[in-house]
């Protein structure tokens, strides 16, 4: 069975920091590409940063500049280091998970709250 499992959300004010942990276990073949999505109250869900299995990294333009996608592909997990956060990052952040070309799975979410 495949699990994608989000960590390290939480509350912090504007210009804190956060780091997001995803690790996905159970799949049967090699994983070729991991990203983190976000969807605020009232609207939909979006790209925040994703990764290949190269290292080839690709970013929001919300995100440029201080967020760091990274992952650990021995370990099948992906990271998502937040810094300068602002109230406008508040979010449900998923982790999405790609592999065998066509087959992917999210994870449950975790919330990060930006306020003062």
């Amino acid at each position: 069975q495949v699990l994608v499992v989000e960590s390290g959300g939480g509350s912090v004010q504007p210009g804190g920091s956060l780091r997001l942990s995803c690790a996905a276990s159970g799949i049967p073949f090699d994983i070729n590409a991991m990203g983190w999505y976000r969807q605020a109250p009232g609207k939909e869900r979006e790209l925040v940063a994703s990764i290949l299995n190269d290292g080839t990294t690709n970013y929001a333009a919300s995100a440029k500049g201080r967020f760091i996608i990274s992952r650990d592909n021995a370990k099948d997990k992906m990271y998502l280091q937040m810094n300068s956060l602002k109230p406008e990052d508040t979010a449900i952040y998923y982790c999405h998970v790609i592999w065998a070309g066509l087959r992917s799975n999210w994870g449950q979410g975790t919330q990060v709250t930006v306020s003062p």
